[in-house]
């Protein structure tokens, strides 16, 4: 057939005129023109029928894989395979008119096409993988992106190995050997990957950082949720939604917080204190006494707080007469026991977890009582108002157990505070 379309070809130039080396080198060429035509037609075939067939088939199965494939075009891509598979068995007929070195040349480059589109197909499946990977629950524990990109660097040298070796005629063997002299290049080149390959399997194996942890890296200003985790970078997106990357072997040479834990134990740490101006401390009157009485979480503390003082001084002949004599109840000490039975009612303060309220080094600014509790709300803004709601009362209701916040005095304190001039 291709002798037939040939001589036709070589027939209809002659008898234009066109001189005979031309027309037999055009007609030597059409067959090739011919195959490369066909070859085409078959990718288009493929790409627009059986494509379609296998989409229909893909919709009707319940298995996630094939869609994902789709999704990444692999089948789309091992289409290229059919014009190179075909030009590729018929060079050394379409081509026999010509001289020994046009046919190699041309199954170099039919072979490099072969080669790139091996690459590109490995590359989409290894996506598709990837995405497969990240529907599952285990993608959430271990991230495999870094391990991907190795395995796409490792395909991706092999190719380019048997490019070169297409290239300069020589086994692919040699050329890896060739490699080895370029061993130090290699490393300097690849630091970052060799460096970030080594700091993600030591995350994966430790379970140190996983996608949607929040973590704090101040040295680089990351404060945020993890969002990516690849071979050689972290991305962290910030809460005011910039994006940080971070180098992947970073976050095993250097330190960083990881809040995964206060999400899993589902409590998060509540530590604030205010300080109480200490010239309001003293003890309690009887009056007093009998005013914290009446408040309801503080009444059976008070009786028997009162009930014990009053055995020990007793019992020690103590003359309570002389109030530094004897052990005594003081308005900030009832203070500190409202606030500790306050916290144990609240309906979003944890109990499974420390609760204490206790004073601190008394400073300048007076003494710091310090709040330290869990609370059942770990989200940002849920955790706020409810540690905002908490210290609103605290606040509130210090002025009922006769003490005073302590604050620095304002513009407005001095000028009430000094009469006008008449």
């Amino acid at each position: 057939m291709f002798e037939s379309i040939s001589d036709s070809i070589s027939k209809w130039l002659l008898h234009f005129g066109i001189g005979h080396e031309i027309a037999a080198s055009a007609s030597g060429m059409s067959d090739f023109i011919i195959v490369l035509a066909i070859s085409c037609a078959f990718y288009y075939v493929v790409k627009y029928i059986i494509i379609r067939i296998i989409r229909r088939i893909a919709k009707r199965t319940k298995n996630r894989w094939d869609d994902i494939l789709l999704e990444h075009k692999v089948f789309n891509r091992m289409a290229f395979f059919i014009p190179g598979i075909l030009v590729y068995q018929s060079i050394p007929v379409t081509l026999s008119e010509f001289s020994p070195a046009v046919v190699s040349l041309a199954l170099k480059f039919t072979n490099i096409y072969i080669v790139v589109i091996f690459l590109v197909v490995i590359n989409s499946f290894f996506n598709a993988l990837y995405s497969l990977y990240q529907d599952t629950e285990y993608a959430r524990f271990h991230p495999v992106k870094g391990f991907i990109q190795v395995g796409k660097m490792v395909v991706y040298t092999i190719g380019a190995l048997l490019i070169l070796s297409y290239f300069f005629n020589q086994s692919p063997l040699v050329m890896l050997t060739g490699l080895g002299a370029f061993s130090a290049v290699l490393l300097l080149i690849f630091k970052d990957a060799i460096l970030g390959f080594v700091g993600g399997i030591q995350l994966s194996a430790n379970d140190m950082v996983r996608q949607g942890d929040w973590i704090n890296m101040s040295k680089f200003g990351a404060d945020g949720t993890v969002q990516e985790i690849s071979l050689t970078t972290v991305k962290v997106q910030n809460w005011d939604n910039t994006i940080t990357t971070l180098p992947t072997y970073s976050m095993v040479s250097e330190s960083f917080q990881n809040f995964r834990g206060m999400k899993e134990a589902g409590a998060r740490r509540m530590k604030r204190s205010i300080n109480i101006d200490m010239a309001s401390v003293k003890f309690c009157t009887p009056e007093m006494l009998e005013k914290f009485r009446k408040i309801e979480i503080l009444k059976n503390y008070i009786d028997t707080k009162q009930a014990e003082l009053q055995q020990f001084n007793t019992e020690n002949n103590i003359d309570d007469s002389v109030l530094v004599n004897g052990r005594r109840q003081t308005n900030i000490g009832v203070f500190r026991a409202y606030l500790e039975a306050y916290l144990l009612r609240h309906p979003q303060v944890h109990k499974d977890f420390d609760l204490l309220v206790r004073q601190l080094q008394p400073t300048p600014t007076g003494i710091p009582v310090e709040v330290y509790a869990f609370t059942t709300e770990t989200r940002w803004a849920s955790y706020e108002n409810v540690q905002s709601d908490i210290f609103d009362h605290i606040l509130a209701i210090v002025p009922e157990f006769e003490l005073f916040v302590f604050q620095s005095p304002s513009g407005n304190d001095l000028r009430t505070g000094i009469p006008a001039c008449s």
